[in-house]
């Protein structure tokens, strides 16, 4: 069993669980990966109890030891037995180590395998030497003792490794392995993997959506929790998308496959989750750096120990035991641990709670946002956009006609406006027209042909680019307004109200507390904007923004020297998004990845926002506790290996088990983490 093989992987760990064609089973690889380190885990395990045993007859023939208890256990050949027993600790138990050193050294990566391998070689061949005629003292037992400490925190440290990549395997988890396909009147179990675009599926009560689709009979509500963060079970019916992974509730649903294998939205979270484990962001090089720069200072100091006391006239054996100390006691595991496990830890969590972290700088850079920006009213408000008023204007078209052609005009756009037009065009029970030459103008509104008649519907800056005007309307509250204009005729208008979100007040005043400052810059009417911004007391408020002027605002705050967060839902925020020092995208359903933006937030409440910076806070302060930690201890335990301290002197098994101890606290900080994500 490599060791190095974990340890090469342990500076990032690259937990990966990816799905085959089936979008569930995971590829012979990955599988393997993840059992490869669990048999690592077990084969330290091994290691570790059977050169525990070991070490207790060594214990009993150690000189030293037996003159601590006041005994002599003295036999022919016994000095060989202790050299047997030793030489098989030093090649099974040190094994990990010493094919760590090799692989490190082909890697020209030196690092902490190969502070240990020096240590335990210069140790056990030194003792070696005595055994068979050289002058000195044998230290088979610290050799023995070390080994075992070494392993024993290895193991610790690759268990709680592993424990990073389990929520990727809980995400992978969620698909189940059958579905319910089916064909002509009948349905029949099939595997996922057999499963293909556009087959029809059913899905019974309490199932597992087994793949992505759109529903196509029925309705029912779905938890889509695990995917989405979103506690609540949503709603679905006929065109409602589905995502696999989700839990049906008491409806039977017929659903229409669309995604599958690595085109399915679990994959592509997935994916997401591993490439931000894998990134560095500025704090792990840091840690990088100063891993290898402790292992460069632990040769110096160690080898500079052991010429210097020989210098001065000390033994051997004295020299040698010093220098092992200072190489093992300063071995940057800590270090190497500090951040990546921070940085893995942090990533799984925040996936499991609905945030997607695609670019780690961003996400450790959001503790330093001093503005955040709202793109849309909509991520603040529910953003349902119900019909409240249909306004006709002309002698032509009654309310039912104007409902009508303004719906069908926009049926083809995924805006909330043509959301709300089909809910109330469906509760009118009113027959939506086709569209042809459909064309979606960012910001001013649709237009398109609808039973041969031009019809454009959009806002006050369609209006004002027709030249049209409209009479004041003396009933206008906060609401938003479209209007409809056929063969170039204003013909009426439509009102849509939105509230604003329970969870959002207490949102801004977190953000507030948090002394970030929160704008509104949006496409929406002044109205509607300034209402949502003194309800909530933002501190700044756009209105009838369109999309390229937002890059330009970011550019605008960026210059005074704010930290600008976006938040956007990335389909024309993708500029703003990519220039913001940290893009935050809303990803609804499964388009789950604007590609601009740093990090997803998979449903649209505000109070994902808060969570996501004071997150990434807690991460930022982990990181930073773990590298003071790992770089204070060594700057005590250093000069105390030396034995240059008059008084104070560690024996090398004390060192390993102070440096196992370091990690252990460095790993087990990290783990804390998980109690610092609020629900």
């Amino acid at each position: 069993m490599e060791h190095h093989k974990h340890h090469n992987h342990e500076k990032r760990p690259e937990h990966r669980v990816e799905m085959n064609r089936s979008g569930h089973d995971h590829s012979h690889a990955e599988m393997d990966h993840s059992d490869h380190h669990r048999m690592m885990i077990e084969d330290f395990k091994r290691r570790f109890w059977i050169s525990l045993i070991l070490t207790i007859p060594i214990l009993a023939l150690s000189p030293m030891i037996q003159e601590l208890l006041g005994v002599e256990w003295i036999f022919t050949g016994s000095d060989i037995v202790l050299f047997a027993l030793s030489s098989i600790v030093y090649f099974y138990g040190g094994w990990p180590f010493l094919s760590g050193l090799v692989s490190e050294i082909k890697a020209k990566t030196i690092g902490m395998m190969t502070l240990i391998a020096i240590a335990i070689t210069a140790a056990y061949f030194y003792s070696s030497a005595v055994i068979f005629g050289f002058e000195g003292q044998t230290f088979f037992w610290e050799l023995a003792t070390l080994i075992v400490v070494m392993l024993v925190g290895h193991w610790l440290e690759m268990r709680s490794i592993l424990g990073a990549s389990k929520a990727l395997e809980a995400l992978a988890e969620l698909m189940p392995n059958e579905a319910n396909l089916v064909d002509g009147n009948q349905t029949r179990k099939v595997k996922i993997n057999e499963l293909n675009k556009g087959d029809i599926i059913l899905i019974k009560p309490g199932e597992k959506v087994p793949a992505d689709g759109i529903i196509v009979e029925g309705e029912s509500d779905l938890n889509e929790s695990m995917l989405t963060g979103e506690s609540r079970p949503v709603t679905k019916t006929v065109d409602d998308e589905v995502i696999g992974g989700a839990i049906n509730g008491n409806g039977v649903v017929k659903v229409q496959v669309k995604g599958i294998g690595e085109d399915a939205y679990l994959s592509k979270v997935i994916n997401m989750v591993q490439e931000a484990q894998k990134q560095k962001s500025k704090s792990q090089r840091l840690a990088d750096v100063a891993a290898k720069w402790l292992t460069i200072i632990a040769l110096v100091v160690g080898f500079g120990t052991f010429f210097t006391w020989l210098a001065l006239g000390e033994t051997m054996a004295f020299a040698m035991e010093r220098m092992v100390t200072i190489m093992v006691i300063s071995c940057p595991h800590a270090l190497g641990l500090a951040v990546p496990l921070v940085a893995a830890i942090s990533t799984s969590i925040s996936a499991r709670n609905g945030l997607l972290i695609r670019n780690r700088t961003a996400f450790e850079a959001s503790r330093k946002i001093t503005t955040i920006v709202f793109d849309k009213t909509g991520t603040l408000t529910k953003g349902t956009h119900e019909v409240t008023r249909i306004v006709s204007l002309s002698s032509k078209y009654d309310e039912r006609e104007l409902l009508k052609y303004a719906t069908a005009a926009e049926s083809p756009s995924e805006h909330h406006i043509s959301k709300g037009l089909m809910r109330k065009a469906k509760e009118e029970k009113i027959d939506i027209p086709p569209v042809t030459d459909f064309k979606y103008n960012a910001g001013i509104g649709v237009s398109g042909t609808v039973n041969g008649k031009k019809v454009q519907v959009g806002g006050f800056l369609l209006l004002e680019q027709l030249k049209k005007s409209v009479d004041e309307d003396k009933d206008e509250g906060v609401e938003t307004k479209v209007f409809a204009i056929i063969d170039d005729e204003l013909i009426g208008f439509i009102t849509f109200a939105d509230e604003i979100r329970e969870s959002s007040y207490g949102a801004i005043k977190t953000l507030h507390e948090n002394n970030i400052k929160v704008s509104l810059l949006t496409g929406d009417n002044e109205i509607v904007a300034k209402d949502v911004a003194e309800k909530l007391g933002l501190d700044d408020y756009m209105a009838e923004v369109l999309p390229d002027q937002k890059l330009d605002q970011i550019k605008k705050l960026q210059a005074k020297g704010e930290f600008v967060a976006m938040v956007g839902d990335g389909v024309n925020d993708a500029p703003a998004l990519a220039q913001a020092d940290v893009g935050i995208a809303i990803g609804s359903g499964t388009d789950v990845a604007a590609e601009t933006a740093d990090i997803v937030l998979m449903d649209s409440d505000p109070k994902d926002i808060v969570n996501l910076i004071l997150f990434g806070k807690a991460t930022y302060r982990k990181m930073v506790q773990n590298l003071g930690w790992a770089t204070g201890y060594n700057i005590i335990a250093i000069p105390l290996a030396t034995g240059f301290i008059p008084g104070l002197m560690i024996s090398p098994a004390f060192g390993a088990a102070l440096m196992s101890i370091s990690t252990i606290i460095a790993a087990g900080n990290a783990q804390l983490l998980k109690g610092s994500m609020k629900n």
